[in-house]
Formats: C-alpha cells, sequence, structure tokens
C-alpha cells in the first residue's frame, strides 16, 4: 500500500480527470493508470509444489482475447486420475489484477497441490476499458470451454478432469463473478456436461443502499466503504441503476433461488468492510428457497482477501484447509 500511495502521489493532479484510489486513475487524454496487480508471471513448473501451469487461450484477441491458466497437481502425488476442477474467478474490483498476478499464481499453485484439484484460472477483461458485462461474458465464455472439454480436446481437461465434480471460486469481485456463473448454470433448461457441485465465494464483494449488521454501528467508516462502492461500481458498470441492482445487490435478485450447486461456502473477515455482505447472502439465499447448503465461516483479525496480501498470517492455513475440504468433502 505504500508503494500505491506513493505512486498516486506522484501523479500531477491537474493530468487527472477520474480518481479511484487506491485502484487507478483515469488521466484527461483517456489512458488508465493502475496503482497495483499489473505485474506478470509466467506459468511454470513450481519447484515447491511440483504442480505445472499453462496459458491457454479460448478466444482470439480479435474476438475478446480470453484466456485462462490451467493447474495440474503433480502426478507422482496422486496418479494423475480424475480431479476434481475449481474454476477461479479473480478480484480486484473489476478493474485490476489478472489470472498471471503473483499473487493468484502462487495462491492457486498452493491450493491445485493440497486439494489435489485441476484450477482454471480465468483471465476477463477489465473496466473501465471494458465495463460490465464483459467480464461476466468472458467468465461464461471460459466456463463452456471447461464443459466442452477444454474446446478442442485440450488434453489437461480431456484426460484429468472429473466434469462431474466442478466447483467456481473467487474472491472480492471473482465471488461476485461465480455467483453469478453458477445462477447462469441454475438457470439453464438445457442438461450440460458439467455438474456444479459447490460454490466457493471468499470475501464477496456484494453491497446495497441499506445499513446491514454491524455496518449500523460502524458509521463513519460504513460511509467512507459506500462512497468507494458507488464510485467503484459506476465506474465498472456505468449501465447499472446503482448499488441495488441484483448483480451487487443479490437479495434483490428474484432469481435469486436459481442458483445451482450443491453447497455453497461463503467466508468473511472480520475487519472487512463487506463482512456483513457475506451473512446477508446466506440469509437472503435461505430465504430465497435455494436447495444448496449454505454456510458462512468468519476468520478473525483479519481483512479483505487476507490469504493473498498477508500469506504469512497465522490464519492463512486454518483458512486453506477449510478450502481444501470443502473441495474434497463431496
Amino acid at each position: 500500500m505504500e508503494e500505491v500511495m506513493k505512486a498516486m502521489a506522484a501523479i500531477n493532479p491537474e493530468d487527472i480527470a477520474q480518481d479511484y484510489p487506491p485502484f487507478l486513475v483515469i488521466h484527461k487524454d483517456g489512458t488508465v493508470q493502475r496503482f497495483f496487480g499489473t505485474e506478470r508471471v509466467p506459468p511454470c513448473v513450481d519447484a515447491d509444489t511440483g504442480v505445472e501451469s499453462q496459458d491457454v487461450v479460448i478466444t482470439p484477441e480479435e474476438h475478446g482475447g480470453v484466456w485462462v491458466r490451467l493447474y495440474k497437481p503433480n502426478p507422482k502425488d496422486n496418479h494423475m486420475g480424475r480431479l476434481p476442477v475449481l474454476v477461479y474467478f479473480h478480484g480486484g474490483g473489476f478493474c485490476v489484477e489478472s489470472a498471471a498476478s503473483p499473487l493468484y499464481h502462487n495462491h492457486l499453485n498452493s491450493v491445485s497441490a493440497k486439494g489435489n484439484v485441476i484450477m482454471v484460472s480465468v483471465d476477463y477483461r477489465l473496466a473501465p476499458e471494458y465495463p460490465l458485462p464483459t467480464a461476466y461474458e468472458d467468465s461464461w465464455e471460459a466456463l463452456k470451454w471447461v464443459e466442452n472439454g477444454g474446446g478442442n480436446g485440450y488434453k489437461w481437461i480431456q484426460d484429468y478432469a472429473d466434469l462431474d465434480r466442478v466447483y467456481l471460486g473467487g474472491d472480492s469481485a471473482g465471488a461476485n463473478i461465480a455467483h453469478h456463473m453458477a445462477k447462469r448454470l441454475g438457470l439453464r433448461t438445457e442438461k450440460g456436461k458439467l455438474k456444479l457441485k459447490g460454490i466457493l465465494l471468499i470475501h464477496p464483494y456484494f453491497w446495497g443502499s441499506e445499513r446491514i449488521g454491524s455496518e449500523l454501528q460502524k458509521r463513519g467508516k460504513v460511509e467512507e466503504g459506500k462512497g468507494l462502492a458507488e464510485k467503484l461500481w459506476a465506474l465498472v458498470n456505468p449501465g447499472s441503476s446503482g448499488i441495488d441492482d441484483p448483480l451487487i445487490n443479490p437479495g434483490n435478485d428474484p432469481e435469486l433461488g436459481c442458483l445451482g450447486g450443491e453447497k455453497v461456502m461463503v467466508w468473511v473477515a472480520e475487519h472487512d468492510g463487506l463482512r456483513d455482505r457475506g451473512f446477508y447472502y446466506k440469509e437472503m439465499l435461505v430465504k430465497s428457497g435455494c436447495k444448496a447448503k449454505v454456510e458462512v465461516a468468519e476468520t478473525l483479525g483479519e481483512n479483505h482477501v487476507f490469504h493473498l496480501t498477508n500469506p504469512g498470517s497465522p490464519n492463512v492455513d486454518p483458512f486453506m484447509n477449510q478450502v481444501i475440504q470443502f473441495i474434497n468433502s463431496s
């Protein structure tokens, strides 16, 4: 965060047309300057875990340029039978980060190794250059690619993936995407090749105009967060009706009960401004008549996406164990 503050301070205020700290600024000449989430690392065979990763383009650049980073566990550890699949959507407020980010690359290597799972990390296009619903549509293309066996028979999907054990997951904005992809699967009338077992929502980016839960006691902090949520949502989805749009406030979604999957796990963090939205999501999902089993797990003493920003925290291992147990308990 210190580096972000330095980069922001170095900009001439007269050059800024729109300011969205700490994510990005839009300069008067139209260029977008992001303050984090721009670093990229290549796929590899991870030295610590033996997990192999590989990038695969789903649609060519002229048709969107959607791609995924696949992760395959070390065959010495699992003999490479059919493995569950976790399709993962990265966070970043719909406007920063990527599937090649070192934060996500390191984290998903670990998930793949510890969970013995095939990972499909989706790189969707970012706002403001590509406002919503672009991220949703790109993610849906990636999900269909998985369902079709990796397009033209891509080997890691074709040979190792168990499409009867598919999970969707993500953190922050990625958790929002995972929710909407699960709903699309639940609303499908035709039977697909993919069986959705569960959904993992980590510190999901949901919001709304009405204060709920502990937000009522944290008035000043919530007002600050609300202002950022409204401003950021207007940037990434300029065609939205506002922060009570069902895309950001699932409690207003009449189709919420159609969510696909057998079980839903929501993780929240005690000091995360989005904490109460996770509890509210469970409450509204139960009221909607959704048939999935829904649970919420809270990590005390931590903030938003702590497992990425503070991987040395003693709370990371218990959190990771919960994630792995959720995937392997079906």
